[in-house]
């Protein structure tokens, strides 16, 4: 992946069902904050400039990014004020992106998917060039899937069913949205403002830009992990141990 790959980390979440007072991507595993080992993997894979979006507790994750994570000089920080939802986290960091001349690709990701890894991140990069898509994402077979957006597959077509609005039989597909894309920059750009805030949750979807794109003949590629610990994102203390046991069992 050339540094030409920019990055957005979405880190503003107030992670309510840790139950706990530390900001949710300032969690550790295996002793380092979640969203420090997502900015190692964008550091491993190359990718910049990067903006780290933050809301909850902003001066505290600032403050822990500043102090420990790797090429300082490629990241930035931008306020994402009230927490709307992952698409409205994605423009705040797009307007922080600002242009970049040169830049095709953009990555979206959650600072809480603490597995993930660089060879990974370029995969969906190299997928997304080499079809002319509007978008890759990283998709993973669960045997639970509980708690996850569903891949909608119908007629070559992909869409991404959040749980909460998933029907009984979208609810049996194990296949899921991992969260984690990368967009080409410009039709991103494009297809934000669109978004609407009509579902049970009340927030932007990121994954509603999938769906826009694609009933726009667009086309949207996946990349299917191998590895499912690199989908795990952390919402409770449960998860958190679970990616635990995952990092642990990677040796």
């Amino acid at each position: 992946m050339k540094a030409h790959s920019a990055a957005i980390v979405l880190a503003a979440g107030a992670g309510t069902r840790m139950s706990s007072d530390l900001p949710k991507p300032l969690h550790p595993v295996g002793g380092r904050a979640m969203v420090l080992r997502v900015l190692d993997t964008l550091a491993d894979a190359d990718a910049g400039p990067v903006v780290v979006v933050v809301g909850h507790e902003a001066d505290h994750v600032r403050d822990a990014v500043r102090t420990a994570a790797p090429r300082l000089d490629r990241l930035v920080f931008a306020d994402q004020p009230y927490q709307l939802g992952t698409g409205d986290a994605a423009c705040v960091g797009l307007d922080a992106l600002g242009e970049l001349p040169g830049t095709s690709d953009v990555l979206v990701l959650p600072g809480d998917t603490p597995l993930l890894r660089a060879e990974t991140l370029a995969q969906l990069v190299a997928v997304r060039r080499r079809d002319g898509a509007a978008a890759s994402l990283l998709t993973a077979c669960l045997d639970d899937p509980t708690g996850y957006g569903r891949i909608v597959r119908s007629d070559g077509e992909i869409a991404i069913v959040e749980q909460r609005d998933a029907s009984p039989e979208q609810s049996q597909i194990d296949e899921i949205n991992a969260g984690v894309y990368c967009f080409d920059i410009a039709r991103l750009r494009r297809v934000l403002p669109q978004l609407r805030c009509a579902n049970a949750a009340a927030e932007y979807y990121l994954t509603d830009a999938i769906g826009l794109l694609g009933s726009d003949s667009q086309r949207i590629s996946t990349v299917t992990t191998a590895d499912a610990a690199e989908a795990m994102g952390v919402n409770d203390a449960a998860q958190l141990a679970a990616c635990e046991v995952a990092l642990a069992a990677r040796g």
